[in-house]
């Protein structure tokens, strides 16, 4: 009897397994960051704060990610979703239900790049460690923007 029941345990459990959704579920979180820090963040138009700030967004939709700092053009990069390999899994090991709820969770997918960070300073690095791509970007100063008055500081 309780070889029977194991038996189906596992049974149940290749059939019913969705590898993408368990592991990376149907969100991801991005973090977009700049230095300077407390540039606005806007997601598909959709004011998200100022930086740094960390999103937990659908996996199985693009986004336009638009980046704003007073005296700084503005920079704007699409977050793109790339096939996620914790799909193949369902294939591997059997789970037939996986083939088709990973795909309609979006667990199929991961977002690129999962962090973001603008550098305000005029340099770029683009970095991938074989799994994760950080991507850091430069803003270009306006030339036509014209600083009127300084502050400083009391004594």
């Amino acid at each position: 009897m309780k070889k029977s029941i194991l038996a189906l345990s596992i049974v149940a459990a290749l059939l019913f397994s969705s590898c993408a959704t368990i592991i990376s579920g149907s969100r991801q979180n991005v973090t977009i960051a700049s230095t300077p820090s407390a540039a606005d963040v806007y997601i598909n138009g959709i004011d998200m704060g100022k930086t740094p700030v960390t999103k937990n967004l659908k996996r199985n939709q693009e986004y336009t990610v638009l980046i704003e700092l007073e005296g700084y053009l503005p920079y704007e990069t699409l977050l793109t979703k790339e096939f996620n390999a914790w799909y193949l899994g369902n294939i591997l090991i059997g789970g037939l239900i996986g083939l088709i709820i990973d795909p309609i969770t979006g667990a199929i997918y991961k977002l690129s790049p999962q962090d973001l960070h603008a550098r305000l300073d005029g340099e770029t690095v683009l970095q991938n460690d074989g799994k994760d791509m950080y991507m850091a970007v430069s803003l270009d100063i306006d030339p036509s923007w014209e600083k009127i008055a300084q502050l400083e500081k009391a004594e």
